[in-house]
């Protein structure tokens, strides 16, 4: 793990699973690494499980269901585990959200249920590849999702926001931008 602070890395133990294709988040002091893929050959499949690693005792402690999952057009008997994004996932004041890319909605994760609540539709416009070229990301107190409509050879990407303090999600449109290409990452450096 990288501290920005001391500008230094260091080697945290082993998660109790390993995987890849996760995601990883800081909420309530603690590091958080999200669904993923695990296995190897025949035997690889999509990780429903999460883990949080408690950074003053230096241990990992699984959390089943954690991952918002697969759901819809992208649910797990259609497609192979490593065709899907990692899990959009984001921490605004300590809650964690998911943008479901195959159902279009909004989800929160509730702590005290260890479930997903569906809270609102993403933006009309927030189309993706399996969750491939939509960027769902925290600045600040709002919730960011980047990406756009595209046809062969030409598109838009599209920067919506919402603040989830401010009830159920209206995204508004901040910017837009003519895109012949695919939006591949993206990381927020200051809100």
């Amino acid at each position: 793990m990288y501290n920005s602070e001391t500008q230094k890395w260091e080697t945290l133990p082993s998660m109790n699973k390993p995987r890849k294709m996760c995601s990883g988040v800081f909420m309530d002091r603690k590091f958080y690494v999200i669904g993923g893929v695990g296995g190897v050959g025949k035997d690889t499949r999509v990780l429903t499980s999460g883990e949080e690693y408690d950074l003053e005792t230096k241990k990992w402690t699984e959390i089943p269901n954690m991952s918002p999952g697969r759901t819809g057009a992208a649910g797990e008997a259609e497609m192979p585990a490593a065709a899907g994004a990692p899990p959009l996932v984001a921490v605004v004041n300590d809650e964690l959200y998911a943008a479901d890319y195959a159902d279009m909605e909004v989800k929160k994760y509730d702590k005290e249920r260890n479930s997903w609540l569906t809270i609102g539709r993403l933006p009309e416009r927030a189309v993706s590849m399996n969750g491939w070229g939509l960027a769902f990301r925290a600045c600040g107190d709002r919730l960011i999702v980047i990406g756009g409509p595209r046809t062969s050879g030409e598109g838009f990407i599209e920067l919506n926001a919402w603040v989830p303090s401010r009830g159920s999600p209206q995204w508004n449109l901040l910017a837009r931008k003519q895109s012949g290409g695919f939006v591949y990452n993206c990381a927020v450096m200051g809100c």
